[in-house]
């Protein structure tokens, strides 16, 4: 996979370098990269939900709130790999090419409304917990 292809006449005057130059903004690089950060972020935000759905199991059904948090952080994996998936197909498409604009446009779009729904079940797990109360005699 290509994280840096060339931008062609999609480069645009960024600042000065030290010599004085003025250094090209790489349009395709630079929506590579901010698609690859996003990506990590979202293998981070995998990790944390996966560590968080087996200490739900670890604490069993008889926990208060199993059931729901067993519920929302599946729905929360789900739409990560979902939207982990999404950001590969658009770091693969050229920016550069028109024809893909319409498609890149509405895979970001949608790639932004489940990373909003992920935030806000997140919210909600958090919210629930899933520290067991500690128990003192």
């Amino acid at each position: 996979m290509e994280m840096n292809g060339d931008a062609g006449e999609t480069e645009v005057p960024l600042r000065e370098n030290q010599r004085g130059r003025s250094r090209p903004l790489n349009m395709n690089h630079y929506a590579n990269k901010k698609s690859a950060a996003e990506s990590m972020l979202d293998v981070a935000l995998l990790m944390a939900n996966a560590s968080q759905l087996k200490a739900v199991m670890e604490q069993g059904p008889g926990f208060t709130f199993y059931v729901p948090l067993i519920t929302l952080i599946s729905i929360s994996l789900i739409l990560q790999i979902l939207v982990g998936v999404m950001l590969i197909f658009i770091v693969k498409w050229n920016l550069n090419d028109q024809s893909t604009h319409y498609k890149l446009n509405v895979m970001e779009n949608a790639a932004t409304a489940f990373v909003f729904i992920i935030v806000v079940v997140n919210v909600f797990i958090t919210a629930f917990g899933v520290q067991r109360p500690s128990t003192s005699s």
